[in-house]
């Protein structure tokens, strides 16, 4: 089975900022318990459901951000941890396919604007594939890109709700006092040990 590589999952600006915030105990129970190789039902369905999803790529000062969209069923899982999406007709530029060409290492994020929805995202590795057998699994396609990925899903507290056309509870707001605390702090393996200055710990510690 194709797997990710085995690079650390958190590079030393990282590590940096979670010490200076006291927040490494947290990232790392997020690492431990949520980042997984392997595709879970309810990633399936999230792909399987999807009508876009969000690519950043990058090499050297080349910085890009794009989404790519089809009819749900245009991402296909293909493999434990694999995805492949179709590239269509576009404007010749190539700056996805580019970066791509040049360092496969790739952001991806799937998200719901349902306020409720996990997001998932993906540091995936890319290969850029024109074969015809290729071709063929992704109707119209003029590339087909393939995914080797590292999963985590991602709270969606921030994520506004544009099916219901209402704000995210969860914006810090003048007047308002502290938002309420998301799910995911209240799990055992995390509230332990949240950060010192984290502003739920002690509504938590209440409870």
């Amino acid at each position: 089975m194709e797997v990710f590589d085995d690079r650390p999952f958190f590079h030393d600006g990282m590590r940096a900022l979670q010490d200076e915030m006291d927040g490494r105990r947290t990232a790392e129970a997020i690492e431990a318990k949520r980042k997984h190789h392997v595709f879970s039902d309810a990633d399936r369905q999230m792909i399987a459901e999807a009508p876009c999803v969000f690519i950043a790529s990058a090499w050297q000062d080349y910085v890009d951000c794009s989404m790519k969209s089809g009819d749900p069923g245009f991402i296909q899982v293909v493999g434990p941890g694999i995805l492949e999406y179709p590239e269509y007709d576009g404007n010749s530029m190539y700056r996805t396919l580019g970066n791509i060409r040049q360092n496969p290492n790739i952001g991806m994020l799937f998200v719901k604007f349902d306020g409720r929805s996990l997001r998932m995202r993906i540091n995936g590795q890319a290969t850029i594939l024109q074969d015809a057998e290729s071709l063929s699994r992704h109707h119209g396609a003029r590339f087909v890109v393939r995914v080797v990925c590292e999963i985590y899903p991602n709270c969606p507290r921030y994520v506004p709700d544009f099916v219901q056309g209402k704000p995210s509870p969860y914006p810090p707001r003048e007047g308002q006092g502290t938002p309420p605390p998301p799910e995911w702090k209240k799990r055992d393996y995390i509230r332990d040990g949240l950060p010192k200055a984290d502003p739920h710990r002690k509504m938590l510690d209440e409870e």
